[in-house]
């Protein structure tokens, strides 16, 4: 059984940066793919980056790429995500998230934490 616990969230301006952090404990991330989901307000939950196994690289959704980056420290078991040029639309709860399989459905994700509330003001 694998924990998850974000965070790193908080208050900042538009154009502003953050970085989020994702603690796991009672496995080895190495062993999982790792992602990143956020929930706005009256929104349904989507994708945001995830860290694929060796090969499979790193996966950004397209209203995140360039601006965010995903990454992850073996010794720390621990994930990030740098977010900069922050918007007002990224404002959400994000989530950290650890499954089996290459895939940006939520379905395909075992192990979630309880998340971190981002909020950027214009």
């Amino acid at each position: 059984q694998v924990q998850l616990v974000e965070s790193g969230g908080g208050l900042v301006q538009s154009g502003g940066s953050l970085r989020l952090s994702c603690a796991a404990s009672g496995g080895t991330i190495s062993r999982y793919v790792m992602g990143w989901f956020r929930q706005a307000p009256g929104k349904e939950r989507e994708f945001v980056a995830a860290y694929y196994w060796a090969g499979a690289g790193t996966d950004y959704a397209a209203a995140v790429k360039g601006r965010f980056t995903i990454s992850r420290e073996y010794a720390k078991n621990m994930l990030y995500l740098q977010m900069n040029s922050l918007k007002p639309e990224d404002t959400a709860v994000y989530y950290c998230a650890a499954g089996s399989a290459v895939s940006r459905r939520q379905s395909e994700y075992r192990y979630w934490g309880q998340g971190t509330q981002v909020t950027v003001s214009s």
